[in-house]
């Protein structure tokens, strides 16, 4: 035949069944295991192969099934029990945020992330910025919290990930059929789809905008992959963090600028921004050239955008800190500054940082000095990013660098085994789940018998163990290895062993390979025929990082081997799904970092929640989470100098907490068979960071401390035309004037002993050439002499006593030290005006 075109004939929905195409559409189902059952239990292999997509599968779904279950009554009766639900929750007007803040009106969050992890049918992520923006996306979404999200829609997604017979990663890219996944056109109000443009060097690039619901929330993605674009520019979003710098400040360009005019083409005006790291900086650029159009002074604008802007440094990796060349950012932004009324070195210097090799344009720079509110993820990274960023607040102590921490938590509902969820749904208390954070909802995790807790560990265990099982095989097929070898695959993993999992992205200080620092103590650690240990091990290297795909060849090829054949398995293709079945099923969750470089992590909260103890380095969420009861720790909090030393020391440290302690507690059981002394670890893990680790109580604390106080600030600068902005402005622009005109001079005891309750008196003499009093604090400032340790820098304010004469006067403090030791003292002065964000802003400081 002599084909003339193709025709795609979908199955018709029933209309007794008529809204499984609306909840397709909004990704609620995706953490309601009984919205997902609708589609699964119409056809299990297909829901299986589709990826657990509902748009696709009820593209692939036999008429008949859709028929006989529109006569089904329990069926439909589980149908309608499911649709209620959705319309309460999507109702609903009595949700947190409302209740708690009625006054907030219709302020919008605008919620920027250059990835979104939301469900393996949607593959636009990467890694843990990914998975955390969707968890947090969900969890404003459950809170009734106003936020939007915008990002890229990466046509070709992440790569996919396959390991070849000699275990070297191999990427392979997959265009997504848009039609096929639960995204939509975002369309202006004549239902036409909005498209954004920017200039780029030498040419216009267009962008359509596609939107995603996600409960209450909506998330609009950016695509380039439209006809009015070069073919090299329909490219331009085609992946998630793939080409060169060109690439690279062309899609935040595109994330930033294209953002920012995606949302105002949807009618869309926030009352914050919100920079989930610093991909999208360049948003703030955008902002303020909209208002310089209006007629705002440069300056004044620079407030006004500052003002209900908010940032999130993620990583203290230098490679996850973008920065261009000032060269590159003369081609792409040439012909922005002129449209900010202002030169180029005050347009660089809004970005501008030191770095080893010199001077570059840092966007985590750009997006700490035109933001008001800004965190790092933990509270050992905010304190690593206050050191890292000092510079940007020359001369201010590193403990006052005005970074704060929101520790990262996971969205409950999308992490928790079903047998979890079970065994939750009937010992915890009635709607749990609306009072995850606190954590009285947790006690009586205590009274679950062990048994039961046990039993339901090893269910999803066994459900792990077939999904590895299955993986393996169909990895074995794809290399064409013999029979017996496929056959093999479905008797690997030991229901009875000790299953340790590590899975997360293979970059290097990661350290995947650290248990076998001593090849032949893994050996005898993992080969034990009385007590033996299995690893799975899954993730993904960059495309371009060879460091990381050497440490995937080297567990490959150790697998390989006879001594630990069976006894260590990689995954290929980790994704979102084989998350769920690893953090769910395994009996132990590893992590080895190398101290300070993990940021937060949240995989070993995905574990916890799930009953698995954590066993890692004091890194990340870990150095406030383990409480000595919940999981294990290992290595030293110290800084090494030599790296070398440092694996060394923590592999050690590892081989002893895993021989001394976590296997001989997990093969210790009772007359019953179970390990009690290991399920109260189990208990303790979910008691102590179920309630506190959650992207509930994190988005919460965004709310109450970053959202709100920006909403406000924001407010107050925009009134009456930027009244507040323009006179802000005016004031920085003649302290900056004036201050180095300024001197401060000290007199103290110097050199002096005291017991501790007695106080020393300080005095202070200031000269203010043009500024008043009431424009300046002075203040003395205390602390131990071990630097870095939290807890021990005092600041207190000095009293103006004396007018000496017109420009100069006298202030006095007592310095009473709260604690002993050998303390140092100083006096200092700073800008002081009632609308600053915080003192620091002005970034000038002197110090006597």
């Amino acid at each position: 035949m002599k084909v003339l075109g193709r025709v795609s004939v979908f199955p018709a929905v029933p209309d007794r069944l008529n809204r499984l195409n609306e909840l397709a559409y909004n990704l609620w189902w995706s953490w309601h295991p009984e919205a997902q059952a609708l589609y699964r239990d119409l056809d299990p292999e297909l829901w299986e192969r589709v990826d657990h997509n509902p748009v696709q599968f009820l593209r692939g779904v036999v008429q008949e099934r859709l028929d006989l279950a529109a006569a089904d009554p329990g069926y439909v009766a589980a149908y309608d029990r499911v649709m209620a639900h959705f319309d309460e929750y999507m109702r609903s007007r009595s949700t947190w945020f409302a209740e708690q803040y009625p006054q907030a009106g219709d302020g919008v969050i605008a919620y920027f992330s250059a990835e979104f992890g939301l469900h393996e049918a949607l593959p636009i992520y990467s890694g843990g910025l990914g998975i955390l923006s969707g968890d947090h996306c969900k969890a404003a979404s459950d809170l009734g919290v106003p936020l939007v999200g915008v990002g890229f829609l990466y046509p070709q997604g992440y790569f996919r990930q396959h390991i070849d017979v000699h275990g070297w990663q191999q990427a392979s890219y997959e265009k997504i059929n848009f039609s096929e996944v639960p995204v939509r056109p975002a369309v202006d109000d004549e239902g036409h789809q909005i498209i954004v443009s920017v200039d780029l060097p030498g040419r216009v690039v267009h962008a359509r905008v596609w939107s995603i619901q996600i409960g209450r929330v909506y998330v609009y993605l950016l695509d380039t992959d439209v006809p009015l674009n070069a073919p090299a520019d329909r490219e331009l979003s085609a992946r998630l963090y793939g080409g060169d710098q060109e690439m690279r400040i062309s899609q935040e360009f595109m994330l930033g600028i294209g953002g920012v005019r995606a949302l105002r083409a949807l009618g869309i005006q926030p009352a914050v921004w919100h920079m989930n790291e610093g991909h999208s900086a360049f948003l703030v650029l955008e902002r303020m050239r909209e208002l310089v159009a209006q007629g705002l002074p440069f300056a004044a604008a620079r407030e006004a955008v500052a003002a209900n802007t908010v940032f999130t440094t993620h990583t203290p990796v230098s490679a996850g800190n973008d920065a261009f060349s000032f060269d590159l950012m003369d081609r792409y932004f040439g012909h922005f500054w002129p449209r900010l009324g202002v030169d180029r070195e005050t347009f660089l210097s809004l970005g501008r940082f030191e770095l080893p090799w010199g001077a570059q344009f840092s966007m985590t720079a750009l997006a700490l000095r035109v933001s008001s509110k800004r965190n790092g993820v933990s509270r050992l990274h905010g304190t690593v990013s206050r050191r890292m960023w000092q510079s940007v607040w020359p001369e201010v102590p590193v403990e006052e660098v005005p970074i704060g921490a929101i520790t990262n938590g996971i969205h409950t509902d999308s992490w928790l085994a079903p047998e979890m969820a079970s065994l939750y749904d009937r010992y915890l208390p009635a709607g749990w789940r609306e009072q995850l954070e606190q954590s009285e909802t947790w006690a009586p995790i205590n009274e679950i018998p062990d048994v039961e807790l046990w039993d339901a560990h090893r269910q999803a265990k066994l459900r792990m163990i077939e999904f590895v099982r299955e993986h393996v095989r169909r990895q074995r097929l794809r290399h064409g290895e013999s029979v017996r070898r496929v056959s093999e695959a479905e008797g690997i993993l030991d229901p009875n062993a000790l299953t340790i999992g590590f899975a997360r992205r293979f970059a290097t200080y990661k350290r995947a390979t650290l248990i076998f620092w001593d090849q032949e103590r893994a050996r005898r650690l993992l080969a034990n025929p009385d007590r033996p240990v299995q690893i799975i091990f899954a993730g993904k290297a960059h495309p371009a990082d060879d460091p990381g795909k050497k440490l995937i060849q080297h567990i490959h090829q150790l697998s390989q081997l006879p001594e630990f054949q069976g006894r260590i398995i990689f995954l290929e293709d980790y994704d979102m799904n084989m998350a769920r079945y690893l953090v769910q099923g395994v009996d132990l969750w590893l992590n080895t970092p190398r101290r300070p470089n993990e940021a937060s992590g949240t995989s070993g909260q995905k574990a916890s929640l799930n009953g698995v103890p954590h066993c890692s380095v004091l890194d990340g969420w870990w150095a406030e989470g383990y409480d000595g009861s919940n999981g294990w720790a290992f290595g030293e909090t110290r800084e090494f100098v030599d790296q070398q030393l440092q694996d060394e020391a923590e592999a050690l440290a590892l081989y002893s907490v895993l021989e001394e302690e976590i296997i001989p507690l997990f093969y210790e059981r009772g007359e019953d068979g179970i390990p009690h002394e290991w399920v109260r670890r189990m208990k303790a893990a979910i008691r102590s960071v179920a309630p506190y680790f959650n992207t509930r109580r994190m988005v919460q604390e965004y709310v109450q401390e970053m959202y709100l106080p920006a909403m406000a600030y924001g407010r107050k600068l925009g009134e009456d035309d930027f009244a507040g902005a323009r006179d802000l402005a005016i004031w920085k622009e003649r302290v900056s004037a004036l201050w180095p005109l300024t001197t401060i001079t000290a007199q103290g005891p110097g050199d002096a002993a005291i017991t501790l309750g007695e106080e020393i008196e300080v005095t202070a003499e200031v000269y203010l050439d043009g500024l008043s009093p009431d424009e300046v604090i002075v203040e003395l400032v205390c602390r131990l002499q071990e630097d870095d340790k939290p807890g021990v820098f005092e600041v207190a304010p000095m009293t103006l006593v004396e007018t000496l004469d017109a420009n100069r006067y006298r202030y006095r403090a007592r310095l009473r030290p709260e604690s002993s030791g050998d303390h140092v003292y100083g006096v200092r002065m700073l800008p002081l005006h009632p609308a600053l964000s915080n003192k620091f802003e002005t970034r000038l400081i002197r110090w006597a």
